[in-house]
């Protein structure tokens, strides 16, 4: 597998890429290439141009959920599926696969911080495939669907509401999910925000696979100022899995990343890192 990061907040050095507050990564594997996550902007369409791969030849697009920084993208990249096709040039038609709740509105004191498209124009430009359920997408790639929340020191603060016909719940951010790819070494989790957990994504991973190794884990993780039991039982536990490499980025803030690297081997992310995993 290959994984190149189109957006994070960061870009490495000596790098010339836009970055900003989002992620979205370029995923090749066995033959297959996908899209995970679109950032806020089309920054991350002028960013894949210049490391030269193909938006216009991918397979699956998974959404991590529904939030504006994950999802804003697609509306950029709608309209360079439908300008291309004009243009009378060959494209794939990839699916697009999320959560159910992927598309639900999502506010913040009366303020959108959910998906500016709709289920409903989603499904007349890609194909779509929504579910609670784990999909494989590979033989060694696959989405892990609804994460548990087993552990309860996370995932258990909302964000804003979800809004379902006139109803109005908190928002726990059920639609937030993950992929993970069985390398030679183990498991290799790759996230978005870790809104259900990371923890919990770990655990939902080895669950659906089968395999207690876990090899490296790449992705934000939510861990924005948290509070000290969060953060003490997150290193605890990323301390047991015996890591060979840690890619905290995007909603991971300094001081949680420094108190991580005191448990595993923590690298740098940014815009045009380039991970090859076997």
């Amino acid at each position: 597998m290959k994984l190149t990061v189109l957006i994070d907040n960061n870009t490495l050095t000596d790098r010339y890429f836009i970055g900003e507050p989002g992620i979205s990564f370029f995923i090749e594997s066995e033959g297959f290439k996908l899209l995970f996550d679109a950032g806020y902007s089309d920054a991350f369409i002028q960013n894949a141009i210049k490391l030269d791969l193909d938006l216009l030849d991918i397979d699956y697009i998974v959404l991590s959920h529904g939030h504006l920084d994950h999802t804003w993208g697609l509306e950029p990249l709608v309209r360079k599926y439908m300008e291309s096709k004009l243009e009378g040039k060959v494209i794939k038609n990839p699916q697009l696969i999320a959560h159910p709740f992927v598309f639900q509105p999502k506010y913040v004191d009366q303020f959108s911080i959910g998906t500016n498209l709709s289920e409903e124009f989603i499904k007349s430009i890609f194909s779509l495939k929504l579910s609670k359920e784990p999909i494989w997408l590979t033989d060694k790639l696959v989405f892990l669907g609804e994460i548990p929340r087993e552990f309860k020191f996370e995932g258990n603060h909302p964000i804003g509401v979800r809004k379902l016909a006139d109803l109005e719940v908190d928002d726990y951010l059920l639609d937030d999910s993950a992929l993970v790819f069985i390398s030679t070494a183990g498991l290799v989790i790759i996230t978005g925000c870790s809104h259900a957990g990371i923890c919990n994504i770990v655990e939902q991973a080895k669950k659906v696979t089968g395999i207690d190794a876990v090899s490296e884990i790449i992705g934000g993780f939510h861990l924005l100022s948290p509070n000290v039991e969060q953060l003490e039982k997150t290193k605890e536990y990323i301390s047991n899995l015996n890591l060979r490499g840690l890619y905290p980025c995007h909603c991971t803030d300094l001081q949680s990343k420094i108190e991580l690297a005191k448990v595993a081997e923590v690298r740098e992310v940014g815009v045009g890192l380039e991970l090859e995993l076997n």
